[in-house]
């Protein structure tokens, strides 16, 4: 088994954006990338997550700005911020933190399509979507677009594998199958609900799990050689020992949708949680907002950079 690094992939790829930036921007003058964050309510998972994206500008060198809202804040309030920044011609990419507080959940499609396509910093919008099942895409979601990369840093062949997705969101689940069908493999989607889930995981040459389910995926779920990527982040409260005192205690650990202790030893390639997914999809973030500043000043600029 090999333990796919998702933090060293991530990093590499940050210090190529970095350099990217200092040469063909900082250097000659031109305007930096600026990406902005609308964070709607006080949910700590989401505040976590957003000032790790405020951290990773400033280390690589795109400005950012943070605009953060009341859980009380109104659709037309939240609408009328992301117009103001569809029209804010320093800003390369905009995204809408989620999930939005549970009474604004229902308003996430829309607010999202709300943004303006040439900004659409996570390609949720349906215009994006729409390039991404239409094969006219530039950008990906990120964490979709950044399994691909791990897949392809650690020379996994996709061609004509079989490959099984759980999951059926379109931040993950959806997208990351139109990417695998980009590289010529056989995709199938499944969700919970899926009848036999086990038997159909079990042929999966790539298994990617995206459901949301603590240690959903366990050892018998899994094809032995199989490569697995596992894209959940769960809290769970787990029993341990106390070293000083020798009493039991409940600690908040991090688990992935994979029972990861007991799937490893089947695997060829697997993806730890945390340290596999998580860094890329950041570190794809900032690859986004890179992209989508290219385009906005490639007329005037006519920037050479390599596309992805």
């Amino acid at each position: 088994m090999e333990k796919i690094d998702g933090k060293q992939v991530a990093e590499t790829l940050k210090q190529r954006i970095a350099e990217r930036i200092k040469n063909e921007y900082e250097q000659k003058g031109i305007e930096r990338p600026c990406l902005a964050c609308i964070l709607v309510g006080d949910d700590p998972a989401s505040q976590t997550y957003v000032a790790s994206k405020e951290r990773t500008c400033k280390q690589i060198g795109i400005d950012s700005v943070v605009y953060r809202m009341n859980a009380n804040s109104t659709f037309a309030q939240i609408a009328s911020k992301i117009e103001y920044l569809n029209g804010d011609e320093r800003i390369s990419g905009i995204l809408l933190q989620l999930p939005l507080p549970a009474n604004l959940r229902k308003y996430e499609d829309e607010l999202i399509n709300t943004i303006n396509p040439q900004k659409d910093v996570d390609s949720l919008t349906n215009v994006n979507l729409g390039k991404l099942f239409s094969d006219k895409n530039q950008i990906a979601p990120c964490t979709a677009s950044g399994i691909i990369k791990l897949l392809k840093e650690y020379k996994i062949d996709m061609h004509g594998k079989k490959v099984t997705v759980v999951g059926r969101s379109l931040l993950v689940g959806k997208s990351v199958a139109m990417l695998l069908l980009k590289e010529n493999a056989t995709v199938q989607i499944c969700t919970s609900k899926t009848v036999d889930l086990a038997k159909e995981t079990r042929e999966a040459d790539i298994l990617v799990v995206a459901i949301g389910k603590p240690q959903y995926i366990t050892a018998d779920m899994v094809k032995e050689g199989a490569v697995v990527i596992d894209v959940g982040i769960n809290r769970i409260q787990k029993t341990i020992i106390d070293e000083k005192t020798g009493d039991e205690v409940q600690k908040s650990v991090i688990v992935g949708d994979v029972d990861y202790q007991n799937v490893k030893d089947k695997c060829s390639y697997i993806t730890p949680v945390p340290g596999g997914v998580g860094p890329m999809t950041i570190a794809e973030l900032m690859n986004n907002t890179l992209i989508l500043h290219e385009q906005r000043l490639e007329d005037e600029f006519a920037p050479t950079l390599a596309r992805r």
